[in-house]
């Protein structure tokens, strides 16, 4: 399923073809803009899960001033600064390096800030190809419009989605580069009836935390992304839980964020101390939890495949510092420390500066982290059992 705030639509370095694998459901950015950039001894604030196929795993530097002399020259003679400069990342052999236009990078940013343009609805692929709604977000364009969770969709925009991904549907219902107000015709079907709805575009604020009380007791927090206020919401639900009742958190399918945000969710459940340590051109740096959070609470994370960079930072935090126990597949694997460059035509290059380590000293990076009870199928099933052994309320 893929939520309104996300969807998955492939977004690569154009000169070679790559793919995010961290799109709106991916697709969350990874550091501000060069005159944004926070003060050398504060962490790096982003972190992009960013996958390049084929770029294979060199970690060679760019040099700055070639990145914008080549922008630059391209300019000049009538060509795109940003191709130049993927050109130049390409071949550093920066394996996270990517190079995004100024438009693409204000709508990551705007991602980072908790927002997104769109109609409110999550969409999912049945089993017969044909693409449902799955969640309709409360207030937002497809609430007011009656849609529910279950209904068709038929077409978009006049175009049958119909064995299209839903990544592909999610993308057409957000536009490309489409601004609030803008129109989208929904066709729609319920039951025997089908109509089509003229939804407007809105913005609208994302749903990265949801909490759910499981039925044994014990709380359920599926941290979807790291945008701004993730941290303090992952605080507050544990704050709120009932005495004695586990945790499951939920990082499956979490591309990473603002790393800041993580280390405040990881501060919910230590008091104090190192969260991560990392680089930065070859200076190290430390990451350290605030003091107060809950030690005591039995907790479960749960992680895949999926679960990158700011996500693999939190569950390599619990799991080293022994206050939790991991369950699931082994992570993604995406520990850079990225910094981004502006360029002369306002696009952006994003670039590796250094790499992140767990509290114990290890690398994540073309990694991952093994979880301590590696589980292939029915991992939250499993992680329930692990909860209820831990003597939390499962």
């Amino acid at each position: 399923m893929l939520g309104p705030e996300f969807c998955t639509r492939p977004r690569g370095a154009r000169s070679r073809g790559a793919a995010l694998t961290f799109v709106f459901a991916s697709v969350l950015l990874a550091a501000a803009v060069t005159d944004r950039l926070p003060h050398e001894e504060n962490p790096p604030e982003r972190s992009l899960a960013r996958a390049v196929p084929g770029s294979g795993a060199g970690r060679g530097e760019v040099d700055q001033r070639e990145l914008a002399r080549a922008a630059a020259e391209a300019m000049a003679d009538g060509k795109s600064g940003a191709k130049a400069a993927e050109e130049v990342v390409s071949r550093s052999g920066d394996r996270w390096g990517v190079v995004y236009d100024q438009r693409e990078y204000e709508e990551f940013e705007q991602a980072l800030d908790g927002r997104y343009t769109g109609v409110g609805l999550s969409a999912r692929r049945a089993a017969d190809g044909r693409i449902e709604v799955a969640r309709v977000q409360g207030g937002g364009p497809a609430a007011r419009a009656g849609l529910r969770a279950g209904d068709r969709i038929r077409t978009v925009d006049g175009r049958r989605v119909d064995g299209r991904s839903a990544a592909e549907v999610v993308a057409l219902l957000r536009g490309e580069g489409a601004e609030p107000g803008s129109p989208v015709a929904v066709g729609v079907q319920r039951g025997t009836r089908a109509w089509t709805e003229t939804l407007r575009r809105a913005s609208l604020a994302t749903e990265d935390v949801t909490v759910q009380r499981l039925s044994g007791g014990a709380l359920r927090i599926k941290v979807a992304a790291f945008t701004k206020g993730t941290g303090l919401r992952v605080r507050d639900a544990v704050r709120g839980a009932p005495e004695g009742a586990g945790v499951l958190l939920d990082l499956r399918g979490n591309g990473g964020g603002l790393v800041t945000e993580a280390v405040t969710a990881a501060s919910a459940f230590l008091d104090g101390g190192l969260v991560a340590t990392y680089d930065v051109h070859g200076k190290d740096r430390a990451l350290y939890a605030q003091p107060g959070g809950d030690t005591g609470r039995p907790l479960v994370a749960l992680v895949d495949g999926g679960t990158m960079s700011a996500a693999e930072l939190l569950a390599g935090a619990l799991k080293d510092r022994g206050r939790a126990v991991t369950v699931g597949a082994r992570t993604f694997g995406k520990g850079a420390v990225q910094l981004p460059s502006r360029l002369p035509d306002g696009s952006v290059a994003e670039l590796t500066v250094g790499h992140y380590r767990t509290p114990a000293g290890h690398g994540v990076d073309g990694r991952g982290i093994v979880p301590d009870v590696v589980v292939a199928d029915r991992a939250e099933e499993r992680a329930r059992t692990v909860l209820s052994g831990l003597g939390g309320r499962s």
